[in-house]
Order: C-alpha cells, then sequence, then structure tokens
C-alpha cells in the first residue's frame, strides 16, 4: 500500500501491488507504435524500394554505356586495321606496324569491356578510386567541367535560338 505522504494520482485511493515496473521491467513492456512510428517506418521502407530502383536503373545505365563503349572502340581498332596498309604505303611499314598494335590494342580493350557486367565494373572503379583518389578527383572535376560547358552551350543556344523565332 501506499504511504500516508505519498500523494497518487488522481482518482486512485491506493497501489496495486506488481503495479508499478523496475527500470528493468519497463524494458521489457512492448509499446504500441505511434503514429510517427508508423510514418517513420514506411518511410524507411519507400526510401529503401527507392534506392534499390535507382540502384538498378544504375546498373541498367553502366551496362548500356558498357555495351556502346565497346562497340565504339571495336569500330574504331577495325577503322585503324583497315588504314594500316594505307599507312605503310605513304609513311612506311613500321608506322604501319604502330597502327596494327594500336588496333589489336583497341579490340582487345573492347573484348575486355564486353566481357564485364555493370557490377564487375562498379567494382573496378571503386577500386581505382581506393588506389588513386587524387587522379579520380581530377577526372570528376574534369569531366564535371566538361558536362557545365556542355550544358552551358546548349543553354546559350536555346537562347538564341528563341531571340531568332522573336524576331
Amino acid at each position: 500500500m501506499a504511504a500516508e505522504n505519498e500523494t497518487l494520482p488522481e482518482g486512485t485511493d491506493k497501489v496495486i501491488a506488481g503495479a508499478s515496473a523496475t527500470e528493468r521491467e519497463e524494458d521489457l513492456i512492448v509499446k504500441e507504435p505511434t503514429a510517427r512510428d508508423k510514418m517513420l517506418g514506411k518511410v524507411r521502407e519507400g526510401s529503401g524500394k527507392l534506392s534499390g530502383q535507382a540502384a538498378d536503373k544504375a546498373r541498367g545505365f553502366v551496362g548500356q554505356g558498357l555495351e556502346r563503349s565497346s562497340e565504339a572502340l571495336a569500330n574504331v581498332s577495325k577503322m585503324i586495321g583497315d588504314t594500316a596498309s594505307g599507312i605503310d604505303e605513304r609513311l612506311g611499314s613500321e608506322y604501319g606496324d604502330y597502327a596494327r598494335s594500336a588496333a589489336t590494342s583497341l579490340e582487345n580493350v573492347a573484348n575486355k569491356l564486353a566481357a564485364k557486367d555493370a557490377d564487375e565494373l562498379i567494382e573496378d572503379t571503386r577500386d581505382f578510386v581506393r588506389k588513386s583518389p587524387g587522379v579520380a578527383l581530377a577526372g570528376a572535376a574534369i569531366v564535371g567541367f566538361a558536362l557545365a560547358r556542355l550544358v552551358k552551350t546548349g543553354l546559350d543556344n536555346d537562347d538564341r535560338r528563341k531571340a531568332r523565332d522573336d524576331n
């Protein structure tokens, strides 16, 4: 029972034995999730699905890029190989051999790219960044600068077309 000087919550006239929980017992009590907890759970679940979908799309884009890159390299290799005999005639067989060697190297790179899947390429890129972070950062800066210039050029061309159309 409650001590005489202990104040009880309003509407309570006595304490029931075992009704109060110790800190250790409170940890074992299963609490009903609040609306906030339910909403956070839904947000976490949704963000997990979105990140999975984004990763799948990125892998798809990387796969398409690999395919196109390997095809482009194979075409360049074939073009260089086809012109090697003309280089032999104009500049000498030594330069023709250089062209054939370059064509072979490009063809090997194209074949390696074609054999890789997106996950392998992503892992190779991660390894490269871990080994050479400075080179990777410089490369990212150059690519970012080039993309910014391309976008700016495209926007400038759109502005010129609109101005021309307005006149």
